[in-house]
Formats: structure tokens, sequence, C-alpha cells
């Protein structure tokens, strides 16, 4: 899951080459995610004195075209000043009272905070990071690895199919980092570079985020933000994750037979450390009982969200039972599960709260930014400038093809994606704003979650900002420019397929 993806990065590998001329000046380091939406935080209660406040008439939650009309606010400088400081308290548990529409802590009406999605990040952390502990995920995947040695484009296929799933159930990003020290000896003893051990991880997990079915982290907060279920349109993101990952696995196959065939063409060519990590080979991995259970486990509550989620009525599958859980429930499952696979891992009970209790705190800073993203659209809402925002919005969008709509809210969401490089941050700040879009161009809204989702997951596949893609990429020593040349070609064979998908979503509608 991306949590600040913009925090501090390890520098690419290569950078320690050559001779050292920073010193002396300062390098430039993106701001992190926090520091973004703080910034946003104050701009936007800054520009809430120059936009005109107004408001549409609203018929069953969702806002009716052409009834915008200019509202004046009773709420002086101080009022707003008091909402700029109290911004983060309502992003987490403000209350918007039905008459006036503004939201306060403690205040009576609907509820308007991030709390229950707060909560649920960190059970989510919780649950990921106790796993991790019981050594079950790693040993799996070094396991799978083991079995499928002699099939080499199978192995790459399966391999970058499973972090792909982690991606698209929810949202594996940092979590991929512990897989390089595996997956670098693997695939140089398979004859592959270290840009195929690289790829097989990122473009893995990556494509899987940005096709996210029930991500908690992208879909989940989206659709939260958007009003509507987590499962709604999940139809169309599998089919989605199901072509993304069979392009990219493609891609990083065909990239791998063709340096074996000819190793001059390899985008990072051996060296002696290579050659010599190539002849020791890998070490034999055993997977325990306990391990395979925890596996088992791990899937199965997976699994049981996205059954628990997905409405099933809604697609007319009538001998399942539509759960219709949210966001308590599936924290409670987390938490639950988190508990199960602790005692059952054999990490005990104080491992076990140890490692829920290290888990949250892992997970603290994504609930955070969820946080302060929705505080923002407080600020927005009681200044009553989301709707004129709204207004002219949809006068640019007005008039254009569902299809048109749909890739116009991918385009939107891409440089929201470089600057709150957070999934969960974007979701949070952007969904208020566009999703009630789609109830004028006549889409679901389900459609603009997913537009958001692939925009964000695209640009976290190659931006500097993401922890994830440098750090990554110094654990494999593949330069930055590498990369990106390698990923170039597959980058425009994604945006044109996402638009196609999202062109398709449009016109099933």
């Amino acid at each position: 899951m991306t949590l600040d993806s913009a925090t501090t990065a390890p520098q690419p590998a290569g950078a320690e080459n050559g001779p050292d001329t920073s010193k002396g000046r300062r390098q430039f380091r993106f701001p992190s995610a926090f520091a973004v939406l703080i910034a946003l935080t104050v701009a936007v209660w800054a520009l809430t004195f120059l936009i005109p406040a107004g408001r549409y008439d609203v018929k069953d939650g969702s806002p009716v075209p052409g009834t915008y009309h200019p509202v004046q606010l009773a709420t002086g400088f101080w009022d707003r000043l008091k909402d700029l400081f109290l911004s983060p308290v309502n992003g987490l548990y403000g209350v918007t009272d039905a008459g006036t529409g503004i939201t306060t802590p403690g205040g009576t009406g609907s509820f308007a905070g991030a709390a229950g999605v707060f909560l649920f990040i960190l059970a989510v952390g919780a649950f990921i990071t106790v796993t991790m502990r019981t050594g079950a995920l790693t040993a799996g995947v070094a396991r799978l690895a083991q079995r499928l040695r002699n099939h080499r484009t199978l192995l790459l296929v399966v391999l970058m199919t499973v972090f792909s799933l982690g991606g698209t159930t929810y949202g594996m990003a940092e979590e991929t980092l512990g897989f390089y020290g595996l997956m670098i000896p693997l695939m140089l003893g398979l004859g592959y570079d270290r840009m195929v051990a690289a790829t097989v991880i990122m473009v893995g997990a990556g494509v899987g985020t940005l096709a996210s079915t029930v991500n908690p982290f992208a879909t989940g907060v989206a659709s939260d933000s958007a009003g509507i279920g987590t499962g709604d349109g999940i139809l169309l993101r599998m089919a989605m994750w199901v072509c993304l990952t069979a392009l990219a696995a493609a891609y990083v196959a065909r990239y791998a037979r063709r340096i074996t065939q000819d190793p001059a063409r390899s985008l990072t060519p051996l060296t002696e450390d290579d050659r010599r990590i190539k002849e020791e080979g890998s070490d034999a991995v055993r997977l325990t009982s306990r391990q395979r259970t925890v596996l088992c486990l791990f899937a199965a509550t997976f699994l049981f969200m996205i059954f628990a989620v997905v409405p099933w009525s809604d697609i007319h599958v009538t001998f399942l039972p539509t759960l219709g859980w949210y966001f308590p429930e599936l924290a409670a499952l987390f938490i639950v599960a988190a508990i199960l696979v602790g005692l059952i891992g054999a990490l005990g009970e104080k491992g076990t709260a140890d490692a829920i209790t290290a888990g949250a705190g892992d997970f603290i800073g994504a609930a955070m930014i969820v946080m302060l993203a929705r505080g923002v659209t407080v600020l927005m809402n009681n200044a009553s400038v989301t709707d004129t925002i709204l207004d002219a919005l949809q006068s640019a969008v007005g008039g254009t093809s569902s299809g048109v709509f749909a890739v116009l809210m991918f385009a939107v969401n891409l440089p929201l994606a470089f600057f709150v490089p957070s999934s969960s941050g974007h979701a949070a700040l952007a969904m208020p704003i566009l999703a009630p879009l789609a109830d004028f161009a006549g889409v679901g809204r389900a459609l603009v979650v997913t537009a958001y989702q692939s925009a964000s997951g695209w640009v976290n596949l190659i931006t500097p900002t993401s922890a994830v893609v440098m750090g990554g990429l110094a654990l494999a020593k593949v330069r930055y420019d590498q990369y990106l040349r390698f990923m170039a070609p597959l980058m425009g064979a994604l945006l044109v397929v996402v638009a196609g998908f999202l062109v398709i979503g449009a016109a099933l509608h």
C-alpha cells in the first residue's frame, strides 16, 4: 500500500559512482505528502476568501444539475481561521450540521470525518505486519520460485501475478522492498539481469495497484469519498487487472527472453559481483506447516473481504448473499485475522501484540494523510466553495460524451498523482470534487474512482517522488535512467489500454 510515498528515499544505485559534486550545496528533495497536504490546506483556506461561495440543490445525496446559486456566508474571518486550525480534527471526526451545512467536532448531524477509514488502515497495517513477521510471505514466494525454477518464462508470469495480486487487493508497495534480496540472486541464477529482478517485483505490484479491485488504500478510500460502495465497478476493474497484468508480464518476459538470447542487449549488464551471485545460486527454502496455514489464512482474509464488499445482488448473482460490509466490519475482520495469524504463526501473545502495535504504527502515516486530505474537503465545504469549483469543472466537461469524460477524469488525476503520491491522500482529496461530476455526465461514480486509481497507479510506476520506486531501484542497483528506458514503451501501452477500458466502462453504463 502506498503510505507517504514521498518520504526520504534512497538514492538510485550508481549515485555513489563518480566524483561527489554535491558538497557545498543542498540537494533538492521533493517534499513529502504531509508537507504537500499541509501547504495545500493553507493554500485552499486562503483561496476560499477569493472563490465565490455557492451551492447546488441536492436530491438523494447528489447535486442537481443547473441549480447552482451563490450563497452568503454567515461565518467571519475568525470563524474561518478556527476552521483552518481544526481542519485535521474535522477531517478525522467532524460532524456536519444538517441546517447550516457547517462541519465541527462534536456537533450533531451527519458524520463527515474519516475515522472509519483511519481505523481500517491501521487494522490492515497490523494484519500485514503480523503476517510478514511470521516469515510466511517471503518463504511462500521463495518456495514458488524454487518449484518453477526449470520453467523460466512461467516463473516470471507467476511471480508477477502474485505481486500483482498483492497490489490489486491491498495496494502492495513498501512491502515489496523486502523481496529484492530474494529475487536478485534467483533471477541472476536463471540467466536474467537485475532489470528483470527489479521489474518482476515493482511492475508486478505496481500494475496490480493501477488496476486495484478492492485495494483499501485506493479503491476503498476513493469509494468512501465518492459516497459509493467498494464493490461498485468491480467487474470492470477485474477485467482491467487481468488484461494489464497479462500485458506487463508479457512485456517483462519478452525482455527477459531477448537478453538470454543476446546478453549484449541487457540494459543492466552483468558485473563481476553479479557473476559471483549467479554461480552461488540460491539456498533451499522450506515452507513449514505453520507458514502454509498462515498463507491460507492470509489469502482467505482478502478473499472474504472481497466477498463481503461486493454487491452481489446488483450484479445479478442471486446464490450469494450481499453482506454490505463497510469500514467498521472490515476493520474488525483484519484485527481478528491479525490475532489469529500471530498465534498460528507462533509469534505468541507478546509477539503478536508487538507486531500489531508496530504494524499500526507503520501505517499511521497513511491514516493521517487521509485525515489531512479530508480536512481540506471540510474547509472547502464550510466555505461553500466546493460546489463553485464543481460548477466550473462541470462547465469545462459539459457537452462531452461519456467516453471523453472518463478519459478527461484520468487526465485530471495525473498531475494530482505526482504532487500527492499517496494513493489514499489523493483519493480523499480529489473524489469529493470529481465524483459528483459523474452525475452530470450521466455515468456511474465508480467510473471516476477507476479513472482516479488508474492515474495514480500509472504515475506511481515511475515517479521519482516515490520511495517504493527509488528505494527498489537502489536495492536492485538499477539506475533510474535505465529503468525509465525500460518502462517507456510499457507506459505508453498501459496508457492506451487504460483509456480503452474507461471508454468501454462509460459506454456500458
